[in-house]
């Protein structure tokens, strides 16, 4: 029987993978989810890349999600006159509006709505937090500072504002046309940056018109204060721990990482753990001990997905950043600890009748002799709630909508199968007893639970669990019609 992985890698492209030879590789190597970052790249580029995917997509006969990350707005102090400046620990620093080049003592935030939002005693960071200051006086176009830890400050170095919440909405003008362009791509997620309150993915949800789902990045401290409001307005998360360690003390992280992984199983929403996973995989192609700790903890944890950003994008060892994931998680799968660990982390809120039907799935899959569970799905919604269970046997998710198996391709444990549209419960046992078989999830002497809504092609409807054989000879011979 084929051994079935069940976290999902997420593999970033960029110059290192552009081609089709290197993007089949990826996927071959075990990238489940390809991510187009629109923070680089021309939309020609995007949409070339796009193309290969759906190219490797058809060849391999298996559904492949792609994610595009939009860039969200982006903080910059303006430009000095002459070159860098290095501050220094208690000197004084102003903050303004004044376009005029920067010297020793000030430069130009070009941010309005940052000024509105400070007030003394804020800590403004700068260049990824190598640099920190402490707001002692602000008003509507200034804001002058102590810095509390120096460095050398140039040109155009991104600012972050970790007190506050910004009145500044997550969308900016080019987030708005990249988002537009993605859709009409046919991107299956939107990851959203800069989320900050629950509005913040309403707006894209609306912009986005049920063409795409919504990933929200959890990436500011005001996010992960408004974590559970952010979780019910969205479809999945994303852990983006890079710029959560530069807002908050990089040692509140981890704590923060299991919290966020434990709600989204709770509610049944896939959570991608991101950042630095394998790093030293951008120019080495051995990972540190530490890092393949990182993604083992991840997966230890639950987690639906792991990503790799530069290590596929721009590294000069992309295959094997993905082949490394693929290895750690079975390596980590196939572990008893892990099951112990799944299994004490279950949520047990179940309150529908489709909850009840996959919990009482996952229940007969572990106490018989069953394959797999077998998930007919129009929406994704059955699927998603047979993967919070984390059953210990695969999870087939079955449906005729295209898009919904692309969806399903970022969600723990899931292998997706397109099938015809189906009239009859019957015809959705032999259907299901048919691809447990062809991908090697059981053979004829073996059992599948099926499960499925009756009336078919109805989201929502999940109502009826079928423990069935994948000779198709006895499904005939005794299945309802």
């Amino acid at each position: 029987m084929r051994r079935h992985r069940k976290v999902k890698i997420v593999a970033t492209l960029g110059p290192a993978s552009s081609d089709f030879a290197t993007i089949r590789s990826l996927f071959e190597a075990g990238a489940d989810v390809f991510r187009l970052n629109m923070s680089h790249g021309t939309h020609e580029e995007q949409r070339a890349r796009y193309e290969i995917i759906r190219r490797v997509e058809a060849e391999s006969g298996r559904p492949i999600a792609v994610l595009a990350d939009l860039q969200g707005p982006k903080l910059r102090v303006g430009t000095f006159a002459n070159g860098p400046h290095d501050l220094t620990e208690g000197q004084s620093f102003r903050f303004d509006l004044d376009p005029a080049q920067g010297d020793a003592n000030r430069v130009q935030l070009p941010h309005p709505e940052i000024f509105a939002a400070l007030e003394p005693g804020a800590e403004l960071l700068v260049n990824d937090g190598k640099i920190r200051l402490q707001v002692t006086d602000c008003g509507p176009d200034f804001a002058d500072c102590m810095v509390t830890a120096g460095g050398a400050i140039s040109n155009r170095k991104g600012v972050n504002v970790p007190d506050v919440v910004l009145p500044l909405a997550a969308l900016s003008e080019k987030d708005r046309e990249d988002l537009e362009f993605a859709c009409e791509l046919g991107v299956d997620w939107l990851a959203l940056s800069f989320v900050q309150r629950p509005e913040d993915v309403i707006e894209a949800r609306e912009l986005a018109r049920g063409r795409a789902a919504i990933l929200s990045k959890i990436e500011k401290p005001a996010a992960v204060r408004a974590f559970s409001e952010i979780l019910k307005v969205s479809d999945g998360i994303m852990v983006a721990r890079g710029d959560l360690g530069v807002e908050l003390p990089v040692h509140s992280v981890p704590p923060i990482q299991k919290r966020l992984v434990r709600a989204c199983r709770a509610a049944a929403k896939p959570v991608i753990v991101a950042t630095q996973m394998l790093e030293s995989m951008i120019e080495s192609s051995m990972p540190t001990r530490a890092e393949v700790s990182d993604v083992a903890t991840a997966i230890y944890e639950g987690a639906d997905a792991v990503m790799l950003s530069a290590e596929s994008a721009a590294g000069a060892y992309p295959v094997e950043a993905v082949a490394t994931m693929d290895n750690v998680a079975r390596s980590v799968e196939s572990d008893p600890t892990y099951r112990d660990i799944i299994e004490s982390s279950r949520s047990a809120k179940r309150q529908t009748v489709a909850d009840a039907i996959v919990a009482a799935a996952r229940e007969i899959a572990e106490n018989t002799d069953i394959s797999c569970i077998c998930a007919f799905t129009q929406s994704g919604t059955t699927a998603s709630l047979t993967a919070r269970e984390r059953p210990r046997v695969p999870i087939v998710a079955m449906s005729s909508e295209q898009g919904t198996l692309r969806r399903l391709c970022l969600t723990w444990g899931t292998h997706c199968v397109k099938t015809p549209s189906l009239e009859r419960f019957k015809q959705a046992v032999v259907n299901a007893a048919k691809a447990a078989r062809d991908f090697g999830f059981a053979d004829e002497t073996n059992q599948i639970v099926v499960m499925a809504g009756v009336p078919f092609n109805v989201p929502g409807t999940t109502n009826i669990l079928r423990i069935a054989p994948c000779d198709e000879r006895l499904i005939y011979r005794t299945d309802p019609e």
